[in-house]
């Protein structure tokens, strides 16, 4: 079975679709602003979904810097 699967490098494979990828974020980054409308009582949760915005923005904002320069 092995001798049967073609071996191909990782520059041979698709790569990740940047619309879905974006999309993907966007609609996480929605989501998790939409939890800060709940009924919750207490600043800690909002600290920790502030925290996770940041980070899923910032993935968005590395990933077109770094395509810009041509880096990736």
């Amino acid at each position: 079975m092995a001798a049967e699967e073609q071996v191909l490098s990782p520059a041979q494979r698709k790569p990740t679709s940047r619309k879905a990828l974006y999309t993907a974020l966007t609609v996480a980054i929605v989501v998790n602003l939409a939890y800060l409308f709940g009924n919750h009582q207490g600043w800690i949760e909002d600290v920790f979904i502030g925290i996770t915005v940041v980070v899923l923005l910032g993935v968005i904002v590395s990933d077109v810097w770094l395509r810009k320069t041509g880096l990736r």
